[in-house]
């Protein structure tokens, strides 16, 4: 299954794993008017990965970023060239990924195996006993999981021993996109429902519990509530989206929900100290001022092209859409300030800064990074 087809699927079975289905008769995406180019922006380099067949979340630590394909190639790219650090073809098709730390990387087959690699060769692997599409964390010299049933597992990096299983519940439908699992100061964040709860790295055990969305409605999809992955993080505050619900700020070090606004979309948040921005369902992008939620502006110029999570990158908010456009906008007013294009096949991670270079990456896998001029 190619990346669209994941995008637009619902899946049904004992356990209902529902990703953002699209109706059949698909709104006209809005037309895009002449490039401004108010902004100077170049493509530094293009490589390959091979086709991405799964929701790929791009790592980056310092001027290095960790790709992959839906094949079972993992690579290790120098953002500023775009050449190999290493690679290798695992050969096992891949469920998620990539988790990366500047020295390992780490991925999930589509059989729930654990892969991780270092230096172009394979480390260890462990088997999960559960779905995973959301990316491995690598942190603290371990490596975290996160699965689809909401068990979460910690192994240590070096030697793939299992340190802690926690398993929090599953519902009846569970989003099947990459989920919040992220770490904020010592304590590990995850995704649990319309929940966010801070667990202890060392054991699991639960440090707090917040309420960033409540169920709603009469049946179970209508019920569906999850935090999918993005996050725009300001020292102790994140601020995320619950699917098709609302999106909010939590004040870890409190801990609480500091405010909430109904926003019916499905991809992540990005964010400085002033603002958190986000797409909705239909393509309209809103920013708001982090601290109250305020509105700071609204635009429709990029509706129904759906539309990656954004980046925010300096003063511009960066997104991707499905026909491998990537769409740079003023933070300040949302205007288009210049536009890239890649081989035309959407883009199918959230775009990344890597060091001083922005990378994207296709669904045909194309890999491309773009410097200021």
């Amino acid at each position: 299954m190619n990346f669209q087809s994941w995008r637009n699927a619902c899946w049904v079975g004992l356990l209902l794993l529902v990703s953002a289905c699209s109706s059949v008769d698909k709104p006209k995406p809005a037309a895009l008017g002449a490039n401004p180019e108010l902004f100077g922006v170049r493509k530094a380099w293009g490589v390959n990965i091979g086709e991405v067949g799964f929701p790929l979340q791009l790592a980056s630590a310092g001027s290095e970023l960790a790709v992959a394909s839906g094949a079972g190639t993992i690579a290790v790219l120098d953002a500023k060239t775009g050449q190999d650090v290493w690679r290798i073809a695992s050969k096992e098709g891949l469920a998620a990924g990539v988790g990366f730390d500047g020295k390992r990387v780490a991925v999930v087959t589509r059989t729930n195996a654990l892969l991780v690699f270092g230096a172009g060769k394979e480390l260890w692997r462990a088997d999960l006993g559960t779905t995973v599409v959301t990316p491995p964390l690598v942190a603290g010299g371990r490596v975290f999981v996160l699965g689809s049933d909401r068990t979460v597992l910690a192994f240590d990096g070096a030697t793939g021993r299992m340190l802690w299983q926690q398993q929090r519940g599953v519902d009846a439908l569970v989003l099947r996109q990459p989920g919040l699992l992220t770490a904020v100061g010592d304590t590990l964040a995850v995704g649990i429902g319309g929940r966010m709860q801070g667990l202890n790295p060392l054991n699991g055990t639960l440090r707090w519990d917040i309420a960033v969305a409540n169920s709603r409605g009469s049946n179970e999809v209508e019920k569906l509530i999850e935090i999918p992955a993005g996050v725009a993080r300001d020292g102790q505050q994140l601020c995320v989206r619950a699917y098709q619900h609302s999106l909010g700020c939590v004040d870890t070090a409190k801990p609480m929900l500091q405010w909430s606004k109904a926003s019916a979309g499905f991809t992540g948040l990005a964010g400085d100290s002033e603002t958190v921005v986000g797409a909705d369902a239909q393509g309209v992008i809103s920013a708001y001022k982090r601290q109250s939620g305020d509105s700071v502006w609204t635009t429709n110029l990029l509706r129904y092209r759906q539309l990656t999570a954004p980046a925010m990158v300096g003063r511009s908010v960066v997104i991707g859409d499905a026909d491998g456009n990537v769409h740079l906008l003023s933070k300040i007013d949302g205007s288009v300030l210049t536009r890239m294009t890649t081989d035309g096949s959407a883009i199918a991670s959230t775009p990344v800064l890597a060091g001083q270079t922005l990378v994207v990456v296709t669904q045909r896998g194309g890999v491309f990074g773009f410097k200021p001029e």
